[in-house]
């Protein structure tokens, strides 16, 4: 396992991912979101984290999962929230604030979500996934906790020295029935607001990946995708990589993603730090691995859940920018959150 919770450890970390692909194996795991603060000069990280800035582990080839057994009843308790309405509306408004003195045009603002888990987390991942299918999920547990990522979105991928990556900006509840489930789509792709939101972070994007690779392109923007619960809007960004990247470089010019900070992502950062009275842990982190030839695949973990013991916590968010109203983003993070408040 390569594992690190001091700042100053995180880049002999990143050298011994490179030695163990250097070596053919495989790397898999998570880097936690406040390992983006250890990647710029101008920010102040804490000197250690109880939580690990990244954990992945050394493997062999991948192999098939084993076969499961029947799922387990489970069931969520006891669920509450990190601040109050009252609380969540002051914050908006600081941001507001920030955003009318030309601080930031926008910042990812999150809550968290906490209850307490009776049953089995592999359980609760198998009925999660299963009713509300999404493509970038991911289960990870070891003796300390247990990550549940029903992932919507991709972070970036890497294939060769090709790179992609999909911003996901834009949310909508699903209609009530055919018809109305075809307008809330069209709504959301030609809403002001969202497509304002989207585009601001696919050109972030776009200067982020131009730091490590050549011929930026953007060939699908507004991207809109069902789910279960809500519709959510992507753009797809792509470059060409520069040689001799190492995993560190890649993860220095893109980590964490401009969907999960707003723009301009460093002082959207602080203010995040200034804000948020907790550590994101895992939450908009990254999850995925590496392969020997260092192809890249990581997600975003956003509606994600970290079980320790019997406890659960899960981000919410959702990107403020001027035109937003407390009770408008309370309710999207609450349109997010329903793939396990209505589990």
């Amino acid at each position: 396992m390569i594992r690190c919770h001091r700042s100053q450890e995180l880049e002999s970390a990143f050298e011994e991912i490179e030695y163990w692909l250097a070596q053919g194996f495989y790397v898999a795991g998570f880097v936690s979101y406040e390992a983006g603060y250890c990647f710029e000069k101008c920010f102040s990280p804490k000197e250690f984290y109880d939580f690990p800035l990244l954990c992945l582990g050394v493997y062999h080839a991948p192999q098939a999962p084993p076969s499961l057994g029947p799922s387990k009843e489970v069931a969520l308790k006891h669920i509450r929230f990190s601040c109050t309405f009252a609380q969540y509306a002051k914050h908006i408004q600081r941001i507001r604030e920030h955003i009318a003195r030309g601080d930031v045009y926008q910042i990812t603002y999150c809550l968290k979500l906490f209850c307490d888990l009776c049953g089995d987390a592999q359980s609760l991942y198998r009925q999660l996934l299963a009713s509300q299918p999404v493509p970038y999920a991911a289960y990870l547990e070891n003796e300390e906790w247990r990550m549940l990522s029903l992932s919507p979105e991709r972070f970036f991928k890497k294939q060769g020295n090709f790179l992609l990556t999909e911003p996901m900006k834009g949310t909508w509840p699903r209609g009530k029935n055919i018809f109305s489930d075809m307008h809330a789509r069209l709504h959301l792709k030609y809403d002001t607001k969202n497509r304002a939101e989207n585009v601001m972070i696919a050109d972030l994007l776009r200067n982020d990946l131009g730091r490590i690779a050549s011929h930026i392109r953007a060939p699908k923007l507004f991207t809109v995708a069902g789910y279960n619960t809500l519709f959510q809007m992507t753009s797809t960004v792509t470059g060409v990589a520069i040689k001799d990247l190492s995993v560190r470089d890649i993860f220095s010019a893109l980590f964490p993603s401009g969907s999960v900070t707003g723009a301009p992502k460093i002082r959207a950062m602080q203010i995040i730090q200034e804000l948020e009275p907790f550590e994101r842990k895992i939450y908009t982190g990254a999850i995925g691995y590496i392969t020997p030839k260092k192809d890249c695949y990581f997600n975003i973990p956003i509606r994600t859940l970290l079980v320790e013991g019997g406890k659960v916590e899960m981000g919410i968010g959702g990107g403020i920018v001027w035109d937003s109203t407390p009770q408008g983003e309370w309710n999207e993070g609450m349109l997010k959150a329903r793939f396990l408040t209505e589990h």
